[in-house]
């Protein structure tokens, strides 16, 4: 699952060049989320990755921004394999685990009950990890602590945004993503297990027709200091 970014306006047929390559992206087990606190421009979503890092896409107006976001969290959630099993070691430090970058082999189905069991699973994890708070006065461990506390919020939004999507979709009972988009809230609506439609995209608007054919990516990473700019678009 690769996200390519592009300088140039994409088109059908040109083939992929080097650069092209160099400047993917890959989305497995990644979260795409409206960029609510970033004021410098509109339309901002974040796109955060497996590897943890970070970047900030723009795109033409709100509807895309909302498509994007929403198609690229389902294609996410419908192919990224499940994680491995935690690995067993004699270190204590907190260490976020690898995720697999091939794609699952498990059917829609099968798929949507992994991502339900570890959305339970993150929930239940932070919720026991913050019932033992270390000393505040030893900063190390309250480093540690507080990566493995946003890691754990990460996970359970993810997979939480992962099963409520996917169970949508199969409600929809379509593989035509914009059929998918126009029938997503009356999805999560009624999903019987109360995982809410705003982990997906917070006021996702789906009234209006949705053409999610171009963003911009202004930063390379959360550490990057110098935007950059180019047309995406995504082959999985």
């Amino acid at each position: 699952m690769i996200l390519y970014l592009q300088k140039e306006e994409y088109k059908p047929g040109k083939p992929i060049s080097e650069e092209d390559l160099k400047n993917a992206i890959s989305i497995h087990h990644s979260l795409a989320t409206r960029a609510s606190d970033y004021n410098k421009r509109p339309n901002v979503f974040y796109l955060r990755t497996a590897d943890w890092r970070v970047f900030l896409f723009q795109a033409q107006n709100t509807e895309q921004m909302h498509s994007w976001i929403t198609r690229i969290n389902v294609v996410a959630a419908m192919f990224s394999a499940p994680p491995f099993p935690a690995a067993i070691g004699s270190h204590k430090k907190f260490s976020r685990p690898l995720l697999p970058s091939a794609l699952t082999r498990l059917s829609q189905e099968d798929q949507v009950k992994t991502h339900e069991a570890k959305f339970k699973s993150m929930s239940s994890s932070l919720i026991e990890h913050r019932t033992s708070p270390p000393d505040r006065k030893v900063k190390v461990k309250m480093d540690e602590f507080k990566q493995k506390e946003d890691y754990l919020e990460f996970e359970k939004s993810r997979y939480g945004t992962y099963a409520m999507l996917l169970r949508a979709k199969l409600k929809a009972g379509t593989e035509d993503l914009e059929a998918f988009e126009n029938s997503l809230f009356d999805s999560a609506e009624n999903d019987e297990d109360g995982l809410k439609k705003s982990r997906s995209s917070p006021s996702l608007n789906l009234d209006q027709p949705v053409s999610a054919t171009k963003a911009k990516c202004h930063t390379s990473s959360r550490g990057s200091s110098r935007p950059t700019h180019s047309s995406t678009r995504q082959k999985s």
